[in-house]
């Protein structure tokens, strides 16, 4: 039997929901399967758990990477963040999609907080350091 492959879809959801459902259709299309935040919002430490555990189970991680820096957990660091790093802690290979015009994202697509503005950057720096 041949193997699937799951892929752990990551990114902000709201701003991001067309664009996952693209990845979603194309890997379904290549007979691999597809996890998502769409099966759980991520608001809390118990989520958290729950994310960790279907990372875990996922041959590579997928991450989408907007306008957006996305909810925040205690520490001020996102949940799309914390998966990020989670995957590469891991070793699960990581597949980015990262934004070439930045600045042509719609605005309300982004971040209008400059904090979270901020951190967004400082996230897609270090992406784009291990593409």
């Amino acid at each position: 039997m041949e193997k699937k492959y799951q892929f752990f879809i990551s990114s902000t959801y709201v701003d991001l929901v067309e664009e996952r459902k693209e990845v979603i259709q194309a890997l379904l299309e290549l007979d691999c399967i597809p996890v998502g935040m769409e099966l759980f919002p991520a608001a809390n430490e118990d989520q958290w758990t729950l994310i960790r555990e279907l990372i875990d189970t996922c041959d590579y991680y997928l991450l989408i990477v907007g306008g957006r820096y996305g909810s925040l957990n205690s520490a001020g660091i996102s949940y799309t963040q914390m998966e990020y790093e989670y995957a590469i802690k891991k070793g699960i290979p990581v597949i980015a999609f990262t934004p070439s015009n930045p600045e042509e994202i719609p605005v309300g697509k982004t971040d209008k907080d400059p904090e979270k503005s901020e951190k967004l950057k400082t996230f897609l720096d270090l992406v784009q350091k291990k593409m």
